[in-house]
Parts: C-alpha cells; sequence; structure tokens
C-alpha cells in the first residue's frame, strides 16, 4: 500500500510540473504534501530521470524520459498539428509568418512556423530555445507563472540581445501586468533588430499557460498601416480560438 501511495504521489508531482517548472515549495504547495515528502520524491524522481533542475539549481522541470514519452504519445507535434489551421490564418490576415512556441525551462521553444509570400522573408525560428524576455511569446508565458517562479527568473543576470533588448526586472513585471488585461505583447527589435513581433497565450481549462502564438515580421512593414492593437487582437483571438480547440 505504501509503495502505491508513494507511485500516486510522484505522479501528481511529475503533472504538477507539467504545468510548468516549480521549486521544491511551491511544487509542495502544489500538490498538497509536506516539503519533505516532496523533496524526497523529488529526488527518487531526479534519479530515473523523470524530472531535472534547471541552471541555478533550484528549480524543477520535466526530465529527458517523460519528454520522450510526451513526444511518443503526440507531444509538441500534435500540438502543431492542431495549431497549423490557426497559423494559416494569422499569416493570411497579416500577410507575416505565424509561430507557435512553448515552454522549456527558463527559455521558450519554437515548434513550428509558416512562411508569409513576401519576397523579403523573416528566418524560421523552429527549434530555437530563447531567453523568455527577449520574445513576446516568452513575456506571454512568464505571464502566466506563479509569482515564486517569475522572480526566481528575474533575479538572474538577464541576457541582453541588442540595444533594445529589456532587462530591467521592474519594466518587465510591468509588461507582464499589461499583458494579462490586454491578452497580448509587442516586442519591437528586442530580440534581433530590424524584427517586430506580437504573441498571445493558449491557455488550458484551469488558466494554465500551454503554449504561446506570435506574428512576426520585418520592422519596416510590420506592423505598417495596421495598428497593433487590431493585429494583436487578431492573434488573441487566434490563441483563443486554439485554447477551445485544445480543450473540447
Amino acid at each position: 500500500m505504501a509503495t502505491v501511495e508513494s507511485v500516486a504521489r510522484a505522479i501528481r508531482i511529475v503533472e504538477a510540473l507539467a504545468q510548468s517548472p516549480a521549486g521544491l515549495s511551491e511544487t509542495a504547495r502544489r500538490v498538497r504534501l509536506p516539503k519533505s515528502t516532496v523533496a524526497r520524491l523529488l529526488a527518487t524522481l531526479e534519479q530515473m530521470e523523470a524530472v531535472e533542475r534547471d541552471e541555478d539549481g533550484r528549480v524543477y522541470r520535466l526530465g529527458p524520459i517523460v519528454q520522450r514519452l510526451s513526444s511518443a504519445a503526440g507531444g509538441p507535434a500534435q500540438l502543431t498539428a492542431f495549431a497549423r489551421p490557426y497559423l494559416d490564418e494569422l499569416t493570411t490576415v497579416t500577410g507575416e509568418a505565424a509561430g507557435i512556441a512553448i515552454p522549456d525551462g527558463f527559455k521558450v521553444h519554437y515548434v513550428d512556423q509558416t512562411e508569409a509570400e513576401h519576397p523579403v522573408q523573416v528566418r524560421d525560428w523552429t527549434g530555437e530555445l530563447i531567453p523568455m524576455h527577449v520574445v513576446p511569446s516568452g513575456l506571454v508565458i512568464m505571464a502566466y507563472w506563479p509569482e515564486e517562479q517569475t522572480a526566481r527568473y528575474l533575479s538572474r543576470d538577464l541576457e541582453r540581445m541588442n540595444p533594445n533588448t529589456v532587462t530591467d526586472p521592474t519594466q518587465i513585471r510591468e509588461r507582464l501586468a499589461g499583458l494579462r488585461i490586454r491578452g497580448y505583447e509587442w516586442v519591437f527589435e528586442e530580440f534581433v533588430e530590424g524584427i517586430n513581433s506580437v504573441a498571445a497565450p493558449v491557455l488550458e481549462r484551469n488558466g494554465l499557460i500551454t503554449a504561446a502564438l506570435h506574428v512576426h515580421g520585418p520592422a519596416y512593414r510590420f506592423p505598417g498601416d495596421e495598428s497593433e492593437e487590431k493585429i494583436g487582437e487578431a492573434v488573441a483571438e487566434a490563441a483563443y480560438k486554439l485554447s477551445a480547440a485544445l480543450t473540447r
């Protein structure tokens, strides 16, 4: 009976970390177990590569075994299959490349991208891992993190990609607050000079973040004559529709 109970608790921990990476205290809070119990189970799960720690050693996330099982069962490939019609629609509406990204520890992982018909294209970022604070998809994901996780991210030395990159924690927190109200966020040449982008959240029924949809294009033409608000709302609407399709 004790073994069965331990397995059940370990599964609860894995499910909790599937929502988003977390430290020991936050994980214990999510699964409603004593920290000592959670610490013991996390140590076992880490030995089995079911969980792993991030760069600072204090935050746990899903490990390679769970990620391989997820891929075998569909994982990002299944998500991109669901998302593709919405990306195509966004490209048609905006005339620019659209993509979808998922969280991967303290970075955002671009998993798919459509192409626009313009002769001048932005590069395909599929497969890239990018710091959360420099792209709108990352900011969107951060906006739905638990406070403990946001504070830990912002306490680190934040990478500056170019002079436009915002690295001040107070400014980033202000952006996250505004993002939660608007439902989308713009980034202007903060990751790559000459590229602007906007993203919106894909959410589960319980309000947890699953992914982010984004559109990006050369700064000289995007957003162009269209208002930032109109494009942002179009991305937010597509993300809302995808969220609904995934939770049916």
